[in-house]
């Protein structure tokens, strides 16, 4: 399924390097979309548990993809928070996606109507996959594998937890109430090796708590940014990583 899409999206110098390489990214890639499945399961399911329709919790996952910040949101919107800071929320966790797009950029070929459209798969799976490729021309062939492979598994997974989240009743029996605050801190793990790192999460920790009682759902989330601001002055940027 993800090789003829592929064909479609590639351009001409990953589909040569796709003769030798494309069956080993391309495996690689129908694993990790396999798996990320999984996690559009439990968001189809929470998202339906809390107060979204099968048809709004899969247009979520075509529109907006980009997991955590789906998690944010209707976690935001499920414990009553409103929809402008369920929305903040999400545009908070979905700025990463920014850099890995100039991360990319340089990566991708073809036109800007072509870059603009593959850009919807920019997500932490796809670049790592783009990236991880030891053959430069092999890149872009590997982003588009990625993110073409967790694309279709998270839709998927949505559509399945969507469905038979109509069923369940309260989704903290099955303890899908902690799938995004699991999702969050693997997102987190690889800043906390830094020290900037490590100030910012453990500040921002500390706002989250403060702010917790005295504030409305999301909100300790958003002001929990802040932390990033302290780690800045504290301890200056993290260390560049080179891709």
């Amino acid at each position: 399924m993800i090789g003829p899409i592929l064909h479609v999206l590639a351009g001409d110098r990953s589909l040569r390097s796709a003769r030798v390489t494309r069956p080993q990214y391309i495996r690689d890639a129908a694993i990790m979309g396999f798996a990320v499945g999984f996690f559009g399961l439990g968001f189809g399911v929470l998202a339906t548990t809390s107060g979204l329709s099968i048809a709004q919790a899969c247009a979520m996952s075509l529109l907006v993809f980009t997991g955590a910040s789906q998690f944010a949101a209707v976690s935001v919107v499920g414990s009553g928070g409103d929809p402008v800071t369920a929305v903040g929320s999400g545009l908070l966790l979905a700025a990463r996606n920014g850099l890995y797009g100039i991360a990319m950029s340089k990566h991708l070929t073809g036109s800007w109507l072509r870059r603009s459209f593959v850009a919807q798969l920019t997500i932490d799976e796809s670049t790592a996959m783009g990236l991880g490729q030891d053959d430069p021309d092999d890149i872009e062939g590997g982003f588009l594998a990625g993110g073409i492979a967790v694309f279709i598994f998270w839709n998927l997974g949505t559509l399945l937890g969507a469905v038979g989240g109509s069923s369940i009743g309260d989704p903290n029996i099955l303890g899908l109430d902690a799938a995004f605050p699991a999702g969050f801190i693997s997102l987190a793990a690889p800043a906390l090796r830094h020290r900037p790192g490590r100030i910012a999460a453990a500040t921002g920790a500390v706002i989250a708590i403060v702010a917790l009682p005295f504030t409305r759902p999301g909100v300790p989330i958003l002001l929990a940014a802040l932390g990033a601001v302290v780690a800045l002055l504290v301890a200056g940027p993290p260390p560049r990583v080179d891709g």
